[in-house]
């Protein structure tokens, strides 16, 4: 089920008024949750719940025995039989055929033909994250951060929370899961921010990244035909096209967990605000970062031993995790040789705080220092977005040599204005004036206007909802990037 669609529309208010007339049951809360996710998941295909069911069984399981275990060597079989099953499934169903296909390639390339088949795998939506969240639960409570629940209801619940299930945000068990062994009143004040950064993520997601995708699509599927500038501004549209995509999605997933009475953590903190790559990564998909760092970084050695092979592993195999293509891992690779110089030079934890905080403006130093960095994500995008390498390559290649080509400016005016027209730039350039304004808030509206009174904070917000509504009747829906991963 989409967030963007009239099923939603219909579901989540039912589910909702169910769920508070429950008030203080909280079995018969966490078992509406439940099924209410299974619902939500099974919307797309009921074939794929039995992995989420076998997963939850398994880990659930695993994670009492690891409590009765006193033997160590028990207790490590028993977290690698929860690691094997988990990865087994992630590998299975998003990497046969990727190490098929190099398998085959590698042999080729020595002159031996091998005959393979290929399987028609679908990939379940959201099982790279779902896999993480349930693999937190079992690490941790190997080491002693947690305790395995008894309750197979709300673990379950915990395992396939729909509002964040397909896309994260990543949850740590030992943040989420305890919220689904206390009682939860109704907060209003709480709910009417969730629905706020619901609105919000709407905007980021029909306004902004739908319509960025319309054009970025066009530029990338055609790149061959157009001149450097023009690429460079199909390049920045797929950046904002991602991020109002993802953040959005997150920001959606945020407030409506809050409706319920959970709090998630925040995935995205205005990250091309950011002055250098390493706060750059701070600030973009917090949640599987700080996984790979709590998860894989710090098991590896962290900073104590072989940081810089560390840090490049941790970047190589956060590319992976977004899919079987070589593109991804090159992104990776890229994202990981712009931060190591300022590993290296240890100024990779320089800028902690927000950028330009309690300043209308940033010096031309940060403003210098954000656009820098801004571009170099840019150009790793490009591997991000691309087919293959040899199309990424040959696109920043045009994009460079041919940025000063003469009929590029005809081109973007083209395309960028008789074409889109006025709404969407100066929809667009308020976007941006919002995002700075709200750079130091958990999202950019979360105290606009809330100090104004009541008649101008609701025609802001109705004029976000007309602006929804404009966009999704002229505009085109485009399917949430991160369902492939």
């Amino acid at each position: 089920m989409l967030f963007n669609s009239i099923d939603f529309a219909v579901f989540l208010p039912l589910i909702f008024s169910i769920y508070w007339l429950l008030n203080g049951r909280l079995k018969d809360q966490n078992l509406l949750l439940l099924l209410s996710s299974y619902l939500f998941y099974g919307w797309w295909d009921w074939r794929f719940l039995s992995l989420i069911i076998f997963s939850t069984i398994i880990d659930y399981s695993i994670g009492i025995f690891l409590e009765k275990e006193r033997v160590n060597g028990r207790k490590k079989t028993l977290l690698c039989t929860s690691i094997f099953v988990n990865l087994g499934f992630l590998g299975f169903f998003k990497y046969y055929n990727f190490f098929i296909d190099n398998f085959i390639s590698a042999f080729s390339f020595f002159g031996a033909e091998i005959n393979s088949s290929f399987l028609s795998i679908i990939l379940p939506v959201g099982i790279s994250f779902y896999t993480f969240q349930t693999l937190s639960y079992t690490i941790d409570v190997f080491k002693g951060k947690l305790k395995p629940v008894n309750d197979i209801v709300a673990f379950s619940a915990f395992v396939s929370f729909f509002p964040q299930l397909v896309a994260g945000p990543i949850e740590r068990a030992t943040n989420l899961l305890p919220q689904f062994k206390r009682q939860r009143t109704f907060n209003y004040l709480n709910a009417v921010d969730g629905m706020r950064q619901i609105l919000w993520g709407f905007l980021k997601k029909i306004v902004i990244a739908d319509t960025c995708a319309i054009y970025s699509n066009l530029i990338f599927n055609d790149y061959a035909n157009y001149s450097g500038l023009a690429l460079f501004f199909g390049a920045v549209l797929f950046a904002f096209q991602i991020y109002g995509d993802f953040s959005g999605y997150s920001d959606i997933a945020i407030g409506t967990s809050r409706l319920f009475g959970f709090n998630l953590m925040q995935n995205f903190n205005f990250p091309y605000f950011s002055r250098d790559i390493a706060e750059f990564w701070r600030r973009w998909h917090i949640s599987l970062s700080t996984w790979f760092r709590d998860y894989l970084y710090i098991p590896l050695g962290g900073n104590k031993i072989n940081k810089i092979r560390n840090v490049f592993i941790i970047f190589v195999v956060s590319g992976f995790w977004h899919g079987a293509n070589w593109t991804y891992i090159v992104w990776g690779a890229l994202n990981a040789l712009y931060f190591l110089p300022l590993l290296i030079l240890k100024k990779n934890r320089i800028n902690i705080n927000t950028i330009a905080i309690n300043r209308t403006l940033p010096k031309f130093k940060e403003f210098f220092q954000m656009i820098t960095t801004f571009i170099l994500v840019v150009i790793a995008w490009v591997f991000f977005r691309s087919e293959n390498i040899t199309n990424a390559v040959e696109y920043i290649y045009l994009m460079i040599t041919e940025i000063f080509n003469k009929t590029g400016f005809v081109q973007v005016l083209d395309m960028f204005y008789f074409k889109i027209g006025w709404v969407f730039p100066s929809i667009f350039f308020l976007f941006i004036l919002i995002e700075w304004r709200g750079r130091e808030y958990k999202y950019a509206i979360e105290k606009m206007f809330l100090n104004n009174k009541k008649r101008i904070r609701f025609s802001f917000y109705y004029f976000l909802v007309l602006v929804i509504i404009y966009f999704t009747i002229n505009g085109e829906e485009q399917e949430f990037i991160y369902f492939q991963f």
